[in-house]
């Protein structure tokens, strides 16, 4: 066992304060594809040299390779935003089946409110989905206490863990004691063919041990830490998770709570007991009714919000307005709207597909922002690589068009490529545009194989992204600066008109990148 660091306190984000506290736990392979409001648990990861960290193509490969770490006896982290576990949800799901060999935690950071997504999906379904533990942090120094824990679990019950955070606790500050880091020995790798080889026969038996483990969780799950009973004043109770608690505790300091951190297993046991204890007991969570469904299986008599609350973040000025069941739905305004840099390149690729008056099927990046005015060049975005295959089907349904899809860089790497082929093997034709701004520009500015340098900065094998595209198939790939106007136009227009594949990369470099 090694150690290193004395214990501090220090200053940190929920993000900082889980990757500090992996660390401490002797986390040794840690994984991800950048994704806000996630990001900053790899970042700060890489800053530990002890770590193997990468950025992954995406979140499938991401979550495999850090598995395959735990499975090889080291413990290893997973980190993902909400859409990004979307990607990885076939090696998730056979995961809980196979379970682990060292710890193995992944982390899925929901964003309620949209700040920075395009859907609002509640991750805890997936505990139940999956049938894997789920917790939860309310803040950033039980997120530092609580990866520590999710380790544990994971070994003492042959599981991966889910450890759920959102926008606030990733993004709040709080002081956090700091301590050393001790490395567990690593554990041998074991050939076992029924456990890892997910055959059906295997597989049938994996199943039968894995609803075993659930029972075992629904017992340590009664008797966690995490899940705090706080009986007070007995007129009224609340059961809550994750940031909400703290929300209400400020409005309703001296109120009764059972404070969730071990989510699922439910603790049926304490979820009666606080109903009991109180004359008038509320549900309150952030987003879908997870928590309610569940206490209406257990025949107990709630209070619980509006439906209407069921959208958006549950900020705290809200939480009055929830316990007195007034209905209170918001439209989304800002007082600024979000638009593209000054001086992006991406302004002169999409007012250049506006003058020929094109259809754009979008993508998942800063560019998206042109569906937005003054631009309002853009006029689809489903999920990332939706910019390749959209464009695809446009086509087929509006065959005279003209239709253009748009990707970016990293996007394309995480999951245009296999949306090219396609389109390459359908005989699909048309124009697919990779926006080539060389770095992952919309979650901070990242590396990715396209760049030629890894998390560390380190120099590595670069991409070259017009010859990957050739070796797919594209019958004409060119390399433009969207600055050149009446050179970039000029190929447009070719293409367009062209009855054939083609790629065109608008490559200039986004104007953050530090030079």
């Amino acid at each position: 066992m090694s150690t290193n660091r004395v214990t501090d306190k220090v200053l940190l984000s929920g993000n900082e304060a889980l990757a500090h506290g992996a660390w401490e736990v002797g986390v040794k392979v840690a994984c991800a594809y950048p994704g806000t409001p996630s990001t900053e648990i790899i970042e700060t990861l890489a800053e530990f040299p002890e770590v193997d960290v990468q950025w992954s193509v995406n979140e499938k490969v991401a979550f495999e390779v850090a598995l395959g770490a735990a499975v090889g006896g080291v413990r290893s982290l997973f980190a993902c935003k909400h859409v990004g576990l979307n990607v990885a949800m076939d090696p998730l799901m056979t995961a809980a089946y196979t379970g682990i060999g060292a710890g193995f935690v992944v982390v899925v950071c929901d964003d309620p409110g949209m700040h920075s997504s395009q859907n609002e999906q509640d991750t805890r379904w997936v505990s139940i989905y999956a049938k894997l533990p789920l917790l939860e942090p309310s803040g950033p120094a039980e997120a530092c206490q609580m990866v520590k824990e999710a380790f544990k679990i994971s070994e003492r019950f042959d599981t991966p863990v889910l450890l759920r955070m959102t926008t606030r606790i990733s993004h709040t500050k709080e002081d956090v004691t700091i301590g050393q880091r001790s490395v567990p020995v690593q554990k041998p790798f074991e050939i076992n063919a029924q456990k890892y080889v997910m055959v059906p026969g295997h597989a049938y038996q994996r199943h039968i041990l894995l609803e075993k483990r659930l029972e075992k969780l629904k017992t340590y799950s009664e008797n966690s830490k995490f899940n705090r009973l706080e009986i007070a004043d007995k007129k009224i109770g609340f059961i809550t998770s994750s940031i909400v608690y703290n929300y209400i505790k400020e409005q309703f300091p001296d109120a009764s709570y059972l404070k969730l951190g071990f989510t699922y297993p439910f603790c049926d046991d304490k979820i009666k007991k606080i109903a009991k204890s109180v004359k008038k007991v509320y549900v309150v969570e952030e987003l879908d009714p997870f928590l309610e469904e569940h206490v209406k299986t257990l025949g107990i008599r709630f209070f619980a919000k509006d439906p209407s609350f069921r959208i958006g973040e549950l900020r705290p000025e809200l939480i009055p307005d929830v316990v007195s069941g007034k209905v209170k739905i918001e439209s989304k305004s800002d007082a600024r709207k979000p638009r593209m840099c000054s001086n992006c390149p991406h302004w002169f690729t999409f007012a250049t597909l506006k003058k020929l008056d094109t259809i754009v099927a979008g993508d998942i990046g800063c560019y998206t922002l042109a569906a937005l005015p003054p631009t309002c060049a853009l006029h689809s975005c489903v999920c990332m690589g939706a910019g390749v295959t959209f464009n695809e089907g446009l086509r087929k349904a509006i065959p005279n068009g003209k239709i253009i899809g748009v990707i970016g860089d990293s996007t394309f790497v995480h999951s245009g490529i296999t949306g090219l082929i396609n389109a390459v093997y359908n005989k699909a034709k048309g124009v697919i545009f990779i926006l080539d701004n060389a770095t992952t520009a919309m979650t901070g500015g990242q590396h990715h194989p396209a760049t030629g340098f890894t998390i560390r900065n380190e120099p590595t094998k670069k991409l070259v992204l017009e010859d990957l595209c050739r070796s797919c198939g594209a019958d004409y790939v060119d390399v433009v600066d969207p600055k050149d106007r009446e050179k970039f136009e000029e190929i447009v227009k070719q293409r367009i008109n062209a009855d054939a594949l083609s790629v065109i990369i608008a490559r200039h470099p986004c104007q953050l990148i530090k030079k």
